[in-house]
């Protein structure tokens, strides 16, 4: 899940960028209204970490405007100005969440992962398709009783296939959901990654689709797992 942080405190957007990443999201981070806007116009996102206070303006005329267009992008504001009508005034411009400042990582990636799941018309945090469950939260999964265990580029791909099981997903898509902009993209790192899932899960699991990328297999029809 790629991840835009929109925060002009440098210290603050470098922790956040640092620590979703290590939580299993991809993260880029921007300094103002105006880079928000290019960095939207020029990649997909699935969420913004948006704050509120920032040197060109104020994030929430960014919330409106992306509400005006349409966009039902999730996104959660920060704010170090905690009065009752802040909040309310960002949660009736659009918001799906927010978060004030001081505020404790775990807590944030928690709520992303809410309101992704809420966008995608979840219940729960864990994918299910085909036996196997995936936990994004903790990179981990099972197919019955047997688990393993997945770094954050295999589970952010198994992810991307999982939501729609049978669209074939692009290389150069799922390349943007691994790397961010200031993350140096391995030639190969896409065949990399399926080859050791296609290990750790089974190889019909994911299918190639010649000349075009990556999709499950039909349910029922990845019949063969690792064990």
């Amino acid at each position: 899940m790629r991840i835009l942080i929109v925060e002009d405190d440098e210290i603050l957007s470098d922790g956040l960028t640092v620590g979703l990443r290590l939580s299993g999201f991809t993260a880029d981070a921007v300094e103002t209204l105006a880079d928000a806007r290019a960095a939207l116009a020029a990649a997909e996102f699935d969420g913004i970490v948006l704050d509120i206070m920032l040197p060109d303006g104020l994030g929430l005329h960014l919330l409106k405007e992306l509400r005006g267009q349409g966009m039902n992008l999730p996104v959660l504001l920060l704010t170090a100005r905690d009065q009752i009508s802040d909040r309310v005034r960002g949660l009736d411009a659009g918001a799906d969440d927010y978060l004030g400042k001081p505020f404790d990582l775990d807590e944030l990636t928690a709520r992303l992962r809410a309101m992704l799941r809420r966008r995608e018309g979840r219940a729960a945090n864990a994918l299910c398709y085909n036996g196997l469950t995936v936990d994004p939260a903790s990179l981990t999964g099972w197919v019955g009783e047997r688990a393993m265990r997945f770094s954050r580029r295999e589970c952010a791909i198994l992810c991307a296939l999982m939501e729609y099981p049978r669209r074939v997903i692009s290389r150069s898509a799922l390349e943007e959901r691994l790397y961010g902009w200031q993350e140096e993209v391995e030639s190969n790192a896409v065949e990399v990654h399926v080859h050791n899932l296609r290990a750790k899960i089974g190889r019909d699991f994911i299918e190639t689709v010649r000349g075009v990328g990556y999709r499950l297999a039909e349910e029922g029809g990845a019949s063969s797992r690792s064990g």
